[in-house]
This record gives C-alpha cells, structure tokens and sequence, in this order.
C-alpha cells in the first residue's frame, strides 16, 4: 500500500516538474526538436508591398510543412525595409515578429534589443555567402538571416542603342542617350545613389565608433580630387541633354514608354526591364565619369536583405523557425526566380540561372567598387538635398563649395 501511494506521489511531483518546466505561460508542449506541436500560432511578417505576394506564397508553404504541429495565423503586413527599424523600435512589444530589413539597420537593432544571437549560427553561416554573413553580424555574433546578397546598383541600358565599349564611359552613354532624343537616368533625390560619385575619389564619409554620427570629407580642398571637383562635375553631367534624374519607379517607367534607354538601378527592376527590352536588355558595372580632368571609377553602396526576427515575439521559436524557412535554399531560388533578387545562400546562388543572369553579373562584376552601406542617420537628407540642387541646375546660383561645406557639416551634425 506504501509503494502505491509512493508511486502515486512521484508521479504528481513529476508533472509538476514538467509543467513547470514549459515556462512562458504557453499551452504550447514541445517536440524533441524544441519546436510547438499544439496550440495556436500567431505570427505577423513585414516586407515591401512588391514583396507581398512572394511572402506569403512563402507562408502557406511553412504551414503545409509543419501542418498538425500547431494551429497558424499567420500574416503579412506592409512595412517598408528601408524604415523598418525606426517602426520596429518604436515598439518592440507591438512590432512584427518576423520583418525584413537593409543591413545596414543592423547594429541599431542589436543594440536596442529588438534582435537576438541566431540560436544556430554555425548552420546560417555554412549555408550562406561570407559578404551576406558579415552583414548580418555584429561583431562575432550572427544576428540575422541572410536573404539576399544583391542590395546594389549597376547600369542598365538598351543594346539597341549601346555597345559594350559605349558603357563603359558615361559621357559616351549620354552623348548617345542625347543623339538619339532619349534619356539615361540616375536618382539624385537619393544619397544612396549620390555615393558612386565620390567613392573613389578619395574623399570619405562614413560611421563614427559611436555607431550614430559619421565622418565626411566630401568638401575637403585638398588633394586629387577637390570637393568641389565633383560638384562639377555632377553640374556637368545634370545639364547634358541625355540625363534625366528620375526615382526608380520613374526609369522603369521610362523603359517602358522608349524613353529611358540606361538608367542606374538595382535587382529589383530587372525581371520588370527584362520584360520591356526582352533580348536587348543589357547589364554592366557602373561606367567610368570625368572628374578634375581625371577617369573616375562610379563607385556603389552594396549590402543585403536580412530577415530578423524580434527578441520579444511571444512565439519566439515559431518566428525562427519561419525566418529560416524563408530564407532557405529552395525559397531563395524561388526570390530569384519570381523577382530576381540574388541569393544569399550558396547553393541558391551556384545555379546556372543565377549564373546566367546579366544583373547578377553586372553586380558582381560592380562589387569591386562597392563597400557596405555604413553611415547614420544623418547622411541622406543633407546629401539628397545637394544633389537635387545640382540635378536641377544649381538655380540657388550659390556657390558649389558653400554648398559641399553646408551639407558636410550637416552630415557630421550630432
């Protein structure tokens, strides 16, 4: 009778053992890979509205997969990459648990706790590319998952028009653009695109050790090349007759209509451009410009899209599980080939298709004069501001080195 009553004890002590152990308020149990095998999911996603679709055709995929393990709700909301972190910060507790982001809002993210380490790490970075694991760590600890390694600009132009030696110098491309009445486009109301003209110049800009203000010598006097040197020569290019400063929704636009016949860009448009110009679409690294009486090389910011997923998801482990599902090898194919967008992961990126594609090419062969977007927040207004000024003739009629030391100071305000 003594042993029964024992029995009966251990076995209470045992399931309250085991109930305890659960944690987290959660009616959810756990299989023997930590994954949720009952109780309902809710889980909301954001991305870009171009993104819709592809997301949640991804999703539906993830609930067929894991189908019986859980009762899932999941939904995707709009939310722009490039002011993810601004919305996300402003409330973690309320924000998505699974969002799609630009690297380069990364280490505020980590440092405001809306990210944890990657639980499996060593796995993320054997399967995926080393430029797009770098962007998505902090120091030594992977913080996000890589989505693609494409996040930069090339140029695109109609063969119909251009020669491979004709793209390889700008003055050419808008003395053509400009004889046969068209146009080749660049967005100036972007300080993204703004970059190529003074990254190899030797003028500077990016991030302070504080990881919130920047460094800039884009109005310096000295050396080969001058601040105002390139102010110039944007002037130039902005009164010739073949430019057009045009919004990337503007030179697809473009495209479609004859217009626009090159224009700089990125991945995104390539499926869209492809379809416009079929066999004549053409994809080359950034031209070379004239500069102080020099051939300058048009740099370019590169980078990747990473999905994160938040610290404070109260499904935290469903929200990872799907991060990966998004980002593994067979959905990375898919990115590609429903919008293009160049794969992070390895394997995803070896395929012939990928190979074969004119953009991933041009992006490639671009990365040599590339670097990872690094600046804060700061940056972009002042320099946007300069540029549209210049795009539109300099009508201010101020002088071009008040305006390289006005933006500059702004770009290093606190």
């Amino acid at each position: 009778m003594k042993t029964r009553i024992y029995l009966f004890l251990a076995a209470i002590l045992c399931a309250i053992f085991i109930a305890g152990c659960a944690g987290g308020g959660s009616s959810n149990t756990t299989n023997s890979t930590g994954g949720a095998v009952s109780g309902t999911v809710d889980l909301v996603v954001w991305g870009g509205e171009e993104d819709e679709k592809l997301m949640n055709q991804i999703i539906r995929s993830f609930e067929r997969e894991y189908q019986g393990q859980a009762d899932f709700n999941i939904t995707f909301a709009v939310q722009g990459e490039s002011n993810c972190k601004d919305k996300l910060i402003g409330g973690l507790e309320e924000g998505a648990d699974v969002f799609t982001f630009a690297d380069d809002q990364l280490n505020a993210l980590a440092a405001a706790g809306a990210l944890n380490p990657v639980e499996n790490a060593a796995q993320i970075r054997e399967q995926n590319l080393s430029a797009a694991v770098s962007a998505a760590s902090v120091g030594d600890d992977l913080y996000a998952y890589p989505l693609t390694a494409d996040n930069g600009y090339f140029m695109y132009y109609n063969k119909k028009y251009f020669s491979e030696e004709d793209v390889r110098t700008l003055e050419k491309m808008l003395q053509i653009a400009a004889e046969h009445r068209k146009k080749l486009t660049m967005d100036w109301s972007s300080a993204w695109y703004v970059y190529s003209f003074f990254g190899n110049t030797g003028l500077k800009v990016g991030l302070n050790d504080d990881g919130i203000t920047n460094y800039c010598t884009w109005n310096s006097r000295k050396g080969k090349v001058k601040g105002v040197d390139v102010a110039e020569a944007m002037l130039r290019i902005a009164k010739s007759s073949g430019f057009s400063n045009k919004t990337d929704t503007e030179f697809v636009e473009g495209v479609k209509d004859g217009s626009v016949i090159a224009g700089i860009s990125g991945i995104w448009n390539a499926v869209a451009i492809k379809k416009a110009w079929g066999k004549n679409m053409g994809a080359a690294k950034l031209p070379v410009y004239t500069c102080a009486g020099q051939k300058i090389q048009m740099a370019s910011f590169s980078g990747c899209k990473l999905i994160g997923v938040n610290a404070y998801s109260k499904q935290y482990q469903w929200a990872s599980r799907l991060a990966e599902w998004i980002t593994n090898e067979e959905n990375q194919a898919l990115r590609f080939q429903e919008r293009g967008q160049g794969p992070a992961n390895i394997r995803a990126s070896e395929t012939s298709a990928v190979r074969d594609s004119p953009a991933i090419n041009a992006l490639l062969e671009q990365s040599e004069f590339s670097q990872l977007q690094r600046v804060g927040g700061k940056y972009w207004d002042p320099v946007a501001d300069f540029a549209k000024n210049l795009a539109a003739g300099n009508p201010s009629g101020k002088s071009l080195q008040q305006q390289m030391d006005k933006m500059t100071e702004k770009i290093m305000e606190r």
